[in-house]
């Protein structure tokens, strides 16, 4: 028998990987985690599998399905928000599973950051501008982010920083971004990315706090900071990749004045 560990992406059921919707339905044990993997993308499981909302439970309560999982050698299907290797908590299962002989394999998923970029219709790296991606959070309950990974020393790259798991904490987090962010850097909050009810607010860093309810974005929220985030027409840079007169293993340069 063997764990599956499934990215089941950002909320959309057709935005789990085809190997995650595949292995989801030849499982007949399976965990999600129910807080943040809606009901739909379950809609892949197999009809006869037997399904635990994780959401309530300690890990040893998972490890307990674990092995009862091994005794009557099932297949398991864990199933993660996002991409199991972004704060999926995947770690202390991976180690209990090394304990008890139980091989594993990742199946990778759709983040919601690149989620998020995509209903905002935007890329996040441009020539020019920023070609760094910040994935990060700010401390909580369950874990600390260390020191030396702060925001304010982040935020001094000027890069695009996406930040998870901190809707509720809006005040200090723009507080701590305008410590090394211009004032008018663009900003959008993006909740609940490709699911039904999802809601977007696109802004600057000075103005965010101005324009909504800070308890409205309080879960399941991506903010996202960049400069990348301004319009294209603002953009002076370009790739060059396309350019008739870049040349590379596969194309030659068109020469100026050539439009043959």
């Amino acid at each position: 028998m063997k764990v599956y560990f499934i990215g089941a992406g950002p909320g959309a059921p057709d935005l789990i990987t085809l190997r995650g919707a595949r292995v989801l339905s030849e499982c007949r044990l399976i965990l999600y985690a129910g807080s943040l993997v809606p009901e739909a993308v379950l809609e892949h499981a197999h009809p006869d599998a037997e399904r635990f909302n994780t959401a309530g439970m300690h890990l040893q309560e998972q490890v307990d399905l674990y092995r009862r999982a091994q005794r009557e050698q099932l297949n398991v299907a864990r199933v993660h928000s996002g991409d199991p290797a972004i704060y999926g908590a995947t770690a202390e299962q991976m180690r209990a599973l090394r304990d008890l002989g139980i091989g594993y394999e990742v199946v990778p998923g759709v983040s919601s950051f690149t989620a998020s970029a995509a209903v905002l219709g935007t890329e996040l790296t441009r020539p020019g501008v920023t070609q760094t991606i910040i994935l990060t959070r700010v401390s909580g309950r369950a874990s600390a982010v260390p020191e030396r990974e702060q925001l304010p020393g982040l935020a001094a790259h000027g890069a695009s920083l996406c930040l998870f798991l901190g809707g509720n904490q809006l005040p200090g987090i723009v507080a701590d971004l305008l410590s090394a962010y211009p004032p008018e850097t663009p900003v959008a909050l993006v909740q609940r990315a490709t699911q039904p009810d999802e809601r977007q607010h696109v802004s600057t860093l000075e103005r965010l706090l101005s324009e909504i309810r800070v308890s409205e974005w309080a879960l399941t929220t991506m903010l996202i900071v960049s400069p990348a985030l301004g319009r294209v027409e603002d953009l002076e840079d370009a790739s060059r990749l396309y350019d008739p007169a870049y040349a590379h293993r596969f194309r030659r340069a068109q020469p100026a004045g050539d439009e043959s």
